[in-house]
């Protein structure tokens, strides 16, 4: 069995380059298309195979062309895709403009990831054999919340991107070990204007709380104040799509393979800053070789 369950989303991301977002009713040209393997948990998958975790991913697709190279991609990363279901709605799309400063805008249409399915007696089992699960909201967050509350029962670690954020069942932050957002997402989700103040509201409830900030490094808090801050890796960005999954995905594993928090922390950093200088998500994720001589 693996040590990193991740129950999430894959999409097949269909990626436009453009100078800027296009005024209400304006039409505009891009400059290239592509089609790239993704989705938030598709995404942290990856990125913890490739710097050495093992991996498995409890998703959903449709039965087209789509949900194989979904499942093709994962398969080649090294990901066990056995926890995969096969559903009667199309796979999922995120429909992704990049701009060339190399920021993004993202319209996801989750299709398969939102059909409503119980945790079975399979995901149970996986979950219950590994050391971390790692989960996000793009898949129904009845299926998220019994999987976290099930993970927590069975003493694995339970990591938490909150994204999108969404209104939660009563209690459980009370059942996050460690939850990764960005700042935009720590603000809304701790209901303040900084993320300053949300990482320190949230560590009340969650064991430790790491914010992602993007150039300006991320935030850690435990027990309602700020413990540390991880400095960014210093790059020219080309595209931001995915960095934060990455960062995800790379601080778990380097936690399942033993490192201290500090260098698993910095191995993110330095992860999902080397993903922002290629384009796409789960295609510009960084391998350990990458990674190691930059730490």
């Amino acid at each position: 069995m693996s040590a990193i369950v991740v129950l999430g989303s894959a999409n097949m991301d269909l990626v436009v380059r453009q100078p800027r977002l296009p005024e209400p009713g304006e039409t505009m040209f891009g400059s290239s298309f592509d089609t790239i393997a993704g989705g938030k948990g598709l995404n942290q998958a990856i990125a913890a195979a490739r710097v050495g975790g093992d991996v498995a991913f409890l998703g959903a697709v449709g039965g087209d062309a789509f949900g194989s190279v979904l499942r093709e991609t994962l398969d080649a990363a090294g990901v066990d895709t056995r926890g995969i279901a096969l559903v009667e709605r199309p796979t999922g799309t995120a429909h992704i403009s990049v701009l060339d400063g190399g920021e993004n805008a993202i319209v996801v249409v989750s299709d398969a990831n939102g059909v409503e399915l119980p945790l079975d007696g399979t995901q149970r089992d996986t979950i219950r054999s590994a050391s971390y699960l790692v989960v996000q909201f793009e898949r129904p967050l009845p299926l998220v919340a019994a999987a976290v509350a099930y993970a927590r029962e069975q003493g694995v670690t339970t990591v938490v991107t909150p994204a999108p954020v969404l209104p939660l069942p009563d209690g459980f932050l009370d059942l996050v070990d460690i939850l990764v957002p960005n700042a935009a997402e720590a603000r809304a989700l701790a209901a303040v204007d900084d993320e300053t103040d949300a990482a320190r509201v949230l560590s009340r409830r969650v064991g430790t709380v790491v914010v992602t900030r993007g150039s300006r490094g991320a935030l850690v808090a435990r027990g309602g104040e700020v413990v540390a801050e991880v400095p960014a890796h210093e790059v020219t960005p080309v595209d931001t799509t995915g960095a934060g999954d990455t960062f995800t995905g790379v601080l778990v594993a380097r936690l399942a393979a033993g490192d201290a928090e500090p260098d698993a922390l910095r191995a993110a950093s330095v992860a999902a800053a080397l993903a922002t200088t290629r384009p796409g998500a789960s295609t510009s994720m960084p391998t350990w070789a990458e990674v190691e001589p930059l730490l």
